[in-house]
């Protein structure tokens, strides 16, 4: 690889948080007050060691608790700041605050089957197109913030899955229990100047992650998409 080629590339890991304190399983979204749990701190300094010897130079994540406490290992590894950006944030959703299940919580109650008619939308939350708007900012302003470098965001699951699906040309109706994003794992975009060349996927803190909560489709170190001219 050419200088002149190095200096083009840039490199964004987008990092779901870590484990956390939930023993009342509720569906916590964007609600204020939920930490990681002792795990979910393990979790971070792990991926915090994993990043130690990369060249990163800006460190942003998501505005709510579990993000930011992630995020901390990582930016004081490399002698950073830890930036806010509010477009990092968990997507919105209707049933916030409950309990959400299968013939359990939530969805027992048929007052709330109204905000279930449209899966492609989804109706009962933050549509995925103003996801996909949002998390693309995001990203493209850390490329710029890091031109030649590498940058780590810390944002959640679905956000973190949608704009994957976006960046890969996938639809992006799916099926949550297949989402690739398991806690702590790192979906990383490869930009040459301003356009996204790769997109590629690891999990450096997999086996602290309980079996339960592991992605549904397990994934190679590193595996993802590469794309052409």
């Amino acid at each position: 690889m050419s200088e002149q080629r190095e200096q083009d590339i840039t490199v964004v890991h987008v990092m779901r948080h870590g484990e956390v304190e939930n023993p009342q399983g509720v569906l916590y979204g964007r609600l204020p007050g939920y930490h990681l749990s002792e795990l979910g701190r393990q979790m971070a300094d792990r991926v915090a060691e994993h990043l130690a010897g990369r060249d990163v130079t800006h460190v942003v994540a998501s505005p709510l608790e579990r993000a930011q406490e992630t995020a901390t290992p990582i930016a004081k590894a490399h002698g950073l700041g830890l930036g806010t950006d509010e477009r990092l944030i968990e997507a919105e959703n209707i049933f916030q605050g409950k309990t959400f299940g299968v013939g359990d919580g939530a969805l027992k109650n048929p007052a709330n089957w109204k905000y279930l008619v449209n899966p492609f939308k989804p109706s009962w939350g933050e549509p995925y197109v103003e996801q996909v708007v949002r998390m693309k900012g995001a990203l493209d302003s850390a490329r710029d913030q890091a031109r030649g470098h590498e940058a780590v965001l810390v944002s959640h699951q679905l956000p973190i899955w949608i704009l994957r699906s976006y960046v890969e040309k996938r639809r992006l109706w799916h099926d949550p229990r297949k989402r690739q994003c398991t806690l702590a794992s790192l979906t990383t975009f490869t930009y040459e100047g301003d356009r996204i060349v790769s997109v590629g996927y690891s999990e450096p803190a997999i086996d602290l992650v309980p079996v339960h909560l592991r992605a549904g489709a397990k994934p190679v170190q590193g595996q993802g998409k590469a794309f052409g001219a």
